[in-house]
């Protein structure tokens, strides 16, 4: 089995910058694309960026710009640096990965248990 936990979150003035950190653990095989999404209250889960093993990036549009990932693979660890941090960031933040544990020759998706970040105006 794979886990994945998210840490890094808390409250943040406007304009500001947070760093999370999702560090899987477990009886790892291989973690493909690594992912981060984000749901605020009363809304669904959205993306917000994901990197690939060999660091292929992409984001959704309303973070553009303001937030980078990044991983470290010898690590099993993704990163969502943000910056410029707006209200309209805040919410619980989930880490995503594709993993295969050391036992399966499958990939399943992770989700870890979520870290709130607030930003307040």
């Amino acid at each position: 089995q794979v886990q994945l936990v998210e840490s890094g979150g808390g409250l943040v003035q406007a304009g500001g910058s947070l760093r999370l950190s999702c560090a899987a653990s477990g009886t790892i095989g291989n973690i493909n694309d690594m992912a981060w999404y984000r749901q605020a209250p009363g809304k669904q889960r959205d993306f917000v960026a994901r990197i690939s093993r060999g660091g292929n990036k992409n984001y959704a549009d309303s973070v553009k710009g303001r937030f980078t990932i990044s991983r470290d693979n010898a690590q099993n660890t993704v990163y969502l640096q943000m910056n410029s941090l707006k209200p309209e960031d805040t919410a619980v933040y989930y880490c995503n990965g594709a993993a295969r544990s050391r036992d399966s020759v499958y990939f399943r998706n992770y989700w870890g248990q979520g870290t709130q970040v607030t930003v307040s105006s």
